[in-house]
């Protein structure tokens, strides 16, 4: 079977085409714009063009006929008359977007899902399942959304009856599966566009507990959601906290639901062994992850995160410089007012502009000057662009032995790629 994947540099469809590739599949794929995913796949030996015209998947489908074409689910919402979405229809090509095609592998290879859900945290709380996992010798299949040093961002293990799944609310994805275990990290209130009230959020979280076989979270999001602990709902154990070491709150909070789950999973209440592992992990990309010497990247984009990571930076114990580039302009017409309380006694913060993406056109772009101007004094603000006076003020404020931290949730183009380019060493 050949699948086509459009839109396969996302975090989202990527690691999906490398499963179904080690799986045996003809795997293919096309992206708007190169980036550092579309690299990795290519190294991976996935054939994928950067454009996505009716002419250049006409020339995919002659050379090797298309049996299935996958989309992320941002391909419809920017333009419904997407040309590649035009032509399969045209040719009635088997179209759907990712969740059609994961249902499909699950139930073909008979797998048990175990996802990781919740507005922040899914990411960590995926790869640090399968670490621990591969570290305990559990055989796995998963699919992560950002590269990780110890594994491949998606796996198939034909041997594995399990299946570690970042499972995202964007587009009511996650309502389309019934996991095994779900695990429910921190939960507050996003894409609001596609959940206009904070009310349609927890009711989507709410089916999708519904859905699943088996609930772990913590006690402040049962209550959040109005979920009581009963059998299949398993509350976290608080008393595990003291026992993981990874620097951050919000990772130690991460880690007791991913011990918990993995617990569950080997059918054991000895968690001696999963607390060691856990503690070993070496984090992911992204994640405050260092590039250089005093220089860190985190995915944090929206205000709850942004103070979950700056927490943790505090606990190295240095002066902080921030650099934030806001993901999206829709999204920030919803939180901005939620940035004053965020950024408080920093040395300096730079903001950039937005990075735009599946953007409203009749909304306003804000402004970096307008943001700065209802931040504290202590925040230190200014505006920024990414350019060679940014990566001067940079390099002079790490050298200072100031903890940079490049906040960042875009992919092509954004703060985080530019700071790959100029701050690690090839």
């Amino acid at each position: 079977m050949h699948i086509f994947f459009s839109g396969i540099g996302g975090t989202g469809i990527g690691p999906l085409a490398l499963i179904a590739k080690q799986a045996g599949y003809e795997v293919s794929g096309s992206d708007k714009q190169a980036s550092q995913y579309t690299t990795y796949l290519q190294k991976h030996g996935i054939q994928l063009y950067i454009e996505q015209t009716k002419e250049a998947i006409a020339k995919m489908h002659q050379t090797k006929p298309i049996d299935w074409f996958v989309y992320t689910s941002a391909l419809p919402l920017e333009n419904p008359h997407h040309p590649e979405l035009m032509y399969v229809h045209e040719l009635g090509i088997r179209h759907s977007k990712r969740d059609d095609f994961l249902q499909y592998f699950l139930t073909e290879k008979k797998l048990k899902l175990i996802a990781f859900a919740g507005t922040h945290g899914k990411t960590s709380s995926t790869a640090m399942a399968v670490w621990t996992a591969k570290q305990l010798g559990v055989p796995i299949s998963y699919s992560v959304g950002a590269k990780i040093s110890f594994g491949d961002m998606g796996h198939y293990d034909p041997s594995s009856k399990y299946f570690l799944y970042e499972c995202d609310e964007f587009d009511k994805n996650f309502l389309a599966y019934q996991p095994y275990i779900s695990v429910l990290t921190k939960v507050d209130w996003d894409h609001h566009e596609q959940y206009p009230t904070r009310k349609n959020y927890i009711d989507a979280f709410r089916q999708f507990v519904s859905q699943s076989k088996n609930v772990i979270a913590h006690k402040s999001e049962l209550k959040y959601l109005s979920i009581e602990s009963k059998n299949n709902v398993h509350e976290i154990d608080e008393s595990l906290l003291p026992l993981l070491k990874i620097k951050g709150a919000h990772n130690r909070s991460n880690a007791a639901g991913v011990a918990t789950a993995m617990a569950m999973i080997q059918r054991t209440n000895d968690y001696e062994s999963i607390i060691r592992a856990l503690n070993a992990y070496p984090g992911s990309n992204r994640r405050f992850e260092k590039l250089t010497d005093n220089i860190y990247s985190d995915y944090a984009h929206t205000p709850e995160e942004i103070a979950a990571t700056l927490q943790l930076a505090k606990e190295y114990g240095k002066s902080i410089v921030v650099v934030y580039e806001p993901l999206t302009n829709r999204r920030q017409h919803f939180m901005r007012d939620a940035y004053k309380d965020v950024f408080q006694q920093l040395d300096a913060l730079y903001w950039l502009p937005s990075y735009l993406a599946r953007e409203d056109p009749e909304l306003d772009i804000i402004h970096p000057e307008q943001f700065i101007a209802q931040l504290p004094e202590s925040a230190h603000a200014h505006t920024a662009k990414l350019n060679d006076e940014l990566k001067s003020t940079i390099i002079q404020a790490s050298n200072s032995g100031a903890l940079v931290l490049l906040l960042a949730g875009g992919g092509g183009g954004s703060l985080d790629e530019w700071a790959r380019k100029a701050f690690v060493k090839r």
